[in-house]
């Protein structure tokens, strides 16, 4: 019993000095890997960057604005009587002298014969005073009449020729009233409808009623205001030349038609800093029509280096705009920059960028200036890059 007492004792104390050696070793080595572990460094926050786009483009302002026909006329008859025809349909396209109207013509044609007569009386008298003159005038050769007699004869002659100039005058009015009564298209284009119809009476002078209004088809002004910036930098020196801009509808996503800018008006409007300006573009299909919405684009004059970024990487600090610039040791810093316009859906930077620079498109708000983070590469844009001379 004692032996195997003392075996059991001995065993014990071994358990108990290897329990004792473990705890020791557990000691010594569980300060020491916390150690190691606050030394190791944590990993920064991770990051997608892209590299800016340097590329070559020509920049271009976007305004709206309202389609004009080159020319519209309000027809509105010349002389007063009845209409007695109506020669088009609504909406139709007329050519320059077709046919609009026609105002009852009898009253003027019986003026035109009227006049016709009086101009024939009036060039038979004046046939005889002037061989009464000439008779005249031999008598006073040979003093066979008076003085006073043949001055009475030679004013006769003189005042019948003006009686006949009188007379055609008359006469050329009265055919003009005559062709007052045919209504014709001073232009081409499109009319509207017909405000009077057959059996109305209309009058002449200042009341005188409108009957259709005409509109010019192509081609067709696009009218537009421009702000001082585009006409200093575009328009200014635009005197001869062909500015290029392009237009689409309203319910176009783009801008399918081109023209040019024909005139540019000759002042600045203070009250809204803008300038009147009109392009020119062709429709001879006739799809575009005077009062429709337009959206006009200017085009740059030439070709100039640009930094392009993600408008989408841009914050804003009060009245500053920055982005976040990471560095070769992706290092982040942050950045003051100046922007201009849309470019094909990225944000033209002014100043602030270089070609190269890579920058932070996502996870502006894990990223802190100064801090280093894992930067991801992703492509700014899609759109193949034309390197900037």
């Amino acid at each position: 019993m004692n032996a195997i007492r003392k075996r059991a004792a001995v065993v014990v104390g071994a358990v108990l000095a290897i329990a004792a050696a473990g705890v020791i070793v557990s000691h010594e080595e569980g300060p020491m890997g916390t150690a190691h572990a606050a030394a190791a460094p944590a990993p920064g926050p991770e990051v997608d960057v892209a590299t800016v786009i340097a590329k070559n483009i020509t920049e271009w302002q976007s305004y709206s604005g309202r389609l004009e026909a080159v020319d519209k006329v309000d027809i509105r008859p010349l002389v007063a009587g009845k209409i007695v025809a109506v020669h088009f349909q609504d909406g139709a396209i007329v050519k320059k002298g077709d046919a609009l109207f026609t105002i009852d013509p009898k009253p003027y044609q019986a003026e035109v014969d009227r006049a016709s007569a009086q101009l024939a009386a009036a060039e038979a008298r004046a046939s005889y005073a002037s061989s009464d003159a000439e008779r005249a005038g031999r008598l006073i050769a040979s003093n066979a009449i008076a003085k006073r007699d043949y001055d009475e004869k030679r004013n006769a002659a003189l005042e019948a020729t003006a009686n006949v100039r009188a007379a055609a005058a008359a006469l050329d009015a009265a055919r003009v009233n005559l062709s007052y009564t045919a209504i014709t298209a001073p232009v081409a284009g499109r009319v509207s409808r017909a405000e009077l119809t057959v059996g109305n009476i209309v009058s002449n002078g200042s009341n005188a009623p409108l009957l259709t209004t005409l509109v010019s088809v192509s081609p067709i002004y696009a009218s537009f205001e421009v702000d001082e910036q585009t006409y200093l930098r575009y328009l200014r020196h635009s005197a001869g030349k062909s500015v290029p801009v392009t237009m689409g509808l309203a319910d176009e996503t783009g801008y399918s038609r081109n023209g040019a800018v024909v005139s540019v008006d000759n002042h600045m409007d203070t009250g809204s800093s803008t300038l009147r300006v009109r392009a020119r573009f062709d429709n001879a299909d006739g799809a575009l029509l005077p009062g429709l919405y337009a959206r006009v684009k200017v085009n740059g004059a030439k070709e100039e280096a640009a930094i392009l970024v993600d408008d989408a990487a841009i914050g804003t600090d009060q009245a500053k705009n920055f982005v976040l610039v990471v560095d070769a040791q992706n290092k982040v810093q942050w950045r003051e920059i100046k922007t201009g316009n849309l470019y094909e859906g990225m944000r033209i930077v002014t100043s602030g960028l270089q070609a190269g620079e890579r920058i932070v498109v996502n996870g502006l708000m894990r990223a802190k200036p100064n801090d280093s983070v894992r930067a991801h590469n992703v492509p700014m844009a899609q759109a193949t890059v034309k390197p900037a001379a």
